[in-house]
């Protein structure tokens, strides 16, 4: 039996940033986790998680995809992009594990598809357990991590980001094969 300590924000929100990239290093320094898959809208986060991430770990920064909002063709910096992939971080923009496909018949359609009920149960936990999960996927899917080691995935609700797990990776194939071992952090 192990007995690990588990930090709850008392809320949501970007200004847990700082503290979740502290817990998910101190953590992947101490059980040699070198895979760190971190969520970033705008960049912001991704430029902070290269601070604590930025030599010795397979730093991989998911993206929202193109047109996420229908008015805007990408909504992370393409200069923080730019500044993240010279120094060796993998940055991953593409459709999102549980929003794609599905989606699109959901709105045309309604219903729920099996991707929205996914997403909304792994809300239950929080926002950032979901967009933790989602962001391990779409990095798995695009090659940047390996399935064989447990990563850490860094997300959060809204900006900034307040969730951390170790996760054993898996494809959105193969989504069962997916396991949250820890959670590290979460907002309560």
């Amino acid at each position: 039996m192990a007995v690990e300590r588990v930090l709850y924000f008392e809320k949501a929100g970007e200004e847990n940033t700082d503290e979740a990239l502290r817990i998910a290093k101190e953590y992947a320094d101490k059980h040699g986790i070198r895979s760190i898959v971190v969520a970033s809208t705008r960049g912001k986060t991704a430029e902070k998680a290269l601070e604590y991430f930025g030599e010795g770990y397979n730093l991989v920064v998911v993206t929202h995809e193109a047109w996420f909002r229908p008015s805007v063709r990408q909504e992370f910096d393409e200069e923080i992009r730019r500044k993240l992939v010279s120094r060796g971080v993998k940055v991953v923009t593409a459709a999102h594990a549980f929003r794609g496909v599905d989606r699109a018949v959901r709105d045309k359609y309604g219903g729920l598809s099996p991707a929205d009920l996914i997403a909304d149960v792994l809300r239950l936990f929080c926002q950032g357990v979901k967009v933790c999960v989602e962001i391990v996927l779409m990095a798995a899917d695009a090659g940047c991590i390996p399935l064989d080691e447990d990563v850490i995935a860094i997300g959060g609700t809204g900006r900034g980001a307040d969730t951390v797990l170790l996760v054993k990776p898996s494809t959105s194939r193969r989504l069962f094969d997916l396991r949250i071992r820890k959670i590290l952090a979460k907002p309560i």
